[in-house]
């Protein structure tokens, strides 16, 4: 599986059977991102929640790309009425896409179509749980704070291989709960994510990874810099 990271929370995962899997795609707005939105073409989009630093350009994209959408039922339902192939799902609730499948766990946030002017209902927020083929496991936790599923649940029943993690802070875990929650879940290897994007969320990832290296031994932290790509491969 290769990992592409598009800055905040949006990542590319493209399988070893070639399917194509965006998640949170905030591109246009988002100042870490130097793609354009007809670059990309994924056969899936995932979203996490409603906020627009997470929706960002998915309607657009799947409707250039005729991609699926993979979302919470009330998203699925907003995506619908644009003319958008939306699935919707809710906590616990797996589905496939290609050889990928895809889980739908929880995430303590919270969520609104914050880009309308209204500002409608968005759902629950989620997080997401990707098996690959070879059976390499990615948990991405989309927005949330230190809670205990991410130990009981994540870590002792799905066991990442990978876990990509939010250390922002104001909107999300800060560095030290991060750090926390890569213990808990105890993957190979954790990404952090959701910050640096803006000045609310600075703050410095060699930080993050000092304190992943004082919770746990068995953790590798990864850094990466907006559109890098990555291969990992189950071992």
């Amino acid at each position: 599986m290769k990992l592409r990271w598009l800055g905040h929370s949006a990542f590319e995962f493209i399988s070893n059977d070639g399917t194509n899997i965006l998640v949170d795609p905030f591109i246009r707005a988002n100042p870490n991102c130097t793609l354009n939105v007809d670059e990309l073409n994924p056969d899936i989009i995932c979203i996490t929640h409603a906020h627009a630093d997470h929706f960002g350009d998915a309607a657009e994209i799947a409707r250039n790309g005729n991609s699926t959408v993979v979302c919470n039922y009330e998203i699925s339902n907003y995506l619908q009425r644009k003319g958008i192939n939306a699935v919707g799902i809710n906590y616990g609730a797996v589905i496939m896409a290609g050889n990928v499948k895809i889980r739908m766990l929880d995430a303590k946030h919270s969520s609104s179509y914050d880009f309308e002017m209204d500002m409608g209902y968005g759902g629950n927020p989620s997080s997401f749980l990707f098996e690959f083929e070879d059976g390499f496991k990615v948990f991405q936790a989309g927005d949330t704070g230190l809670f205990s599923d991410l130990k009981f649940v994540v870590g002792e029943v799905y066991k990442p291989d990978l876990a990509l993690l939010p250390i922002g802070n104001i909107f999300t875990m800060d560095p030290k709960e991060a750090s926390i929650a890569a213990k808990w879940i105890n993957p190979k290897y954790v990404i952090p994510m959701h910050y640096n994007s803006f000045p609310s969320i600075m703050q410095d990832e060699n930080e993050f990874k000092k304190l992943v290296e004082k919770e746990t031994t068995s953790c590798e932290t990864i850094l990466l810099k907006p559109l890098d790509i990555y291969e990992f491969k189950n071992k």
